[in-house]
């Protein structure tokens, strides 16, 4: 825009520039200063008689009255009539906003006078939209996909100016939402973990829960969990919203690991066990990853390895407070003691005689009967050998006369008796000899002990004087 004046003689110009669209008696801008000019408009003249300008990438936005303004410190000055730009140019018109699924038409106008076998050309991003050349000025995009934003420019076949591009947002729901974990190794008990939900949406989802299982837990892109516990493991989703719809995405599990706890000991069978059965012992645990180191203790003493503990035929001697510990690689644990209390009956049934010493004729004999059984034996039974039937009860009994004597131990779960004993008592002439004979069985040993006890009766006479 070609432009000259004259500097008004007595003044002093203060400031020499370029305005469009003057009001009379609004102060108008300057173009320089304008974003929409700063980087367009560029000065060919000297701005002290020759204002020439030149407007570049010039578009039909522009179309509008320029004026050049003077301001000196007395007045101020603009030009008149200035220039009138008329722009005759490609536009493509669009809306602004589209949801995907709509059908779309975006209409080529010129200002140009065109004849009727004018031919457009789109592009899209720069990219001709495979040379689709539509006879008329309009480009129909049906049932639009999010794919089709980006930046439309249409041309005249056979002509180089190519319109402004136009930007065509699609709106659509959610897709692609996912859920990443962090840290992305081993989660160990007690741990921070972070879940961050991300999808691709337009506009951007706002709006994000979270799920373990079919429950919601939380709210929020992120879901930090503090000092995590094996109940937190699970299958965690996330569902991502925004005003055009939403999505889940697909589940991811996390996974704690921990160290074995709530180990314990079950015993089968589970009631009275009796010596001579079989018994096993099972050691649990719940464990990330499970366990598979065992250990079983009696009392401080490690006895075998492996969850199962099996004993055939079980002894008395097997009795006592087991444990087991539970190990995986990150920690062990041990068991609450359990007690395996093994039922059997009488065995080592023996009798002892008292007094010790030398018995006179007259005194009693006491026999007592002793056993090791479990529960210890109650009931015993006193016989004298070859009679059927019992000469006493209970775990003494006193021994009158010569004979055989044994005794039978009971309890619930059987009974044994003991080896027998032999008292023999006998009579000298002018003199008591109490022979006792005791004999015991033992191993296929025969044992004969002999006890002669002579009592001299020296008689007494008192004579009288």
């Amino acid at each position: 825009m070609n432009c000259s004046y004259t500097n008004p003689t007595g003044h002093q110009i203060k400031k020499a520039f370029w305005v469009k669209n003057p009001v009379k008696g609004v102060e108008s801008p300057d173009l320089s200063n304008d974003p929409e000019y700063s980087q367009r408009l560029q000065y060919l003249g000297d701005q002290q008689q020759n204002c020439t300008v030149r407007l570049s990438h010039v578009t039909l936005k522009d179309s509008h009255k320029y004026c050049f303004r003077i301001i000196t410190d007395k007045d101020k000055w603009t030009g008149y009539p200035g220039v009138t730009l008329t722009v005759t140019d490609l536009q493509v018109e669009s809306p602004e906003r589209v949801t995907e699924g709509d059908s779309v038409r975006l209409t080529c106008k010129s200002s140009c006078t065109l004849t009727d076998r004018a031919t457009f050309i789109w592009s899209r991003n720069s990219q001709p939209l495979t040379e689709r050349r539509d006879r008329n000025n309009e480009l129909l995009l049906q049932s639009v996909r999010r794919e089709d934003a980006g930046r439309y420019s249409c041309a005249v076949h056979g002509h180089h100016h190519i319109s402004p591009d136009v930007h065509l947002n699609v709106m659509y729901p959610p897709k692609s939402v996912s859920v990443s974990i962090s840290p992305s190794g081993v989660i160990v008990e007690g741990d921070s973990v972070t879940l961050s939900c991300s999808s691709d949406s337009n506009p951007p989802a706002l709006n994000f829960s979270w799920f373990k299982g079919g429950t919601i837990v939380r709210s929020g892109r992120i879901y930090s969990i503090s000092k995590i516990s094996s109940d937190d493991s699970g299958e965690y989703k996330c569902r991502s919203i925004n005003e055009h719809g939403e999505k889940y995405s697909d589940a991811v599990t996390l996974n704690v690991m921990y160290p074995p706890k709530s180990v314990s000991v079950s015993i089968s069978p589970s009631g009275v066990i009796v010596e001579g059965d079989s018994v096993t012992l099972s050691c649990s645990s719940d464990s990330n990853p499970p366990a598979l180191n065992f250990s079983w203790f009696k009392g401080g003493t490690i006895v075998r390895s492996g969850r199962i503990y099996s004993i055939s035929k079980i002894s008395s001697d097997d009795s006592g407070e087991y444990k087991c510990r539970s190990i995986n690689e990150h920690g062990e644990k041990y068991s609450d003691a359990v007690t395996l209390n093994v039922m059997y009956p009488p065995k080592s049934v023996s009798v002892s005689i008292s007094p010790s010493g030398v018995i006179v004729e007259g005194d009693s004999v006491t026999l007592s009967c002793s056993s090791d059984s479990n529960p210890p034996a109650l009931n015993f039974s006193w016989f004298k050998e070859n009679e059927a039937s019992a000469v006493g009860s209970g775990q003494s009994f006193s021994a009158l006369q010569s004979g055989r004597f044994y005794c039978q131990a009971h309890n619930q779960h059987g009974s044994q008796r003991s080896d027998a004993v032999t008292v023999t008592v006998h009579h000298g002439a002018g003199r008591n000899v109490i022979v006792i004979v005791i004999t015991a069985t033992s191993g296929g040993l025969f044992f004969i002990i002999f006890i002669i006890i002579i009592l001299f009766i020296i008689p007494m006479h008192i004579n009288s004087m």
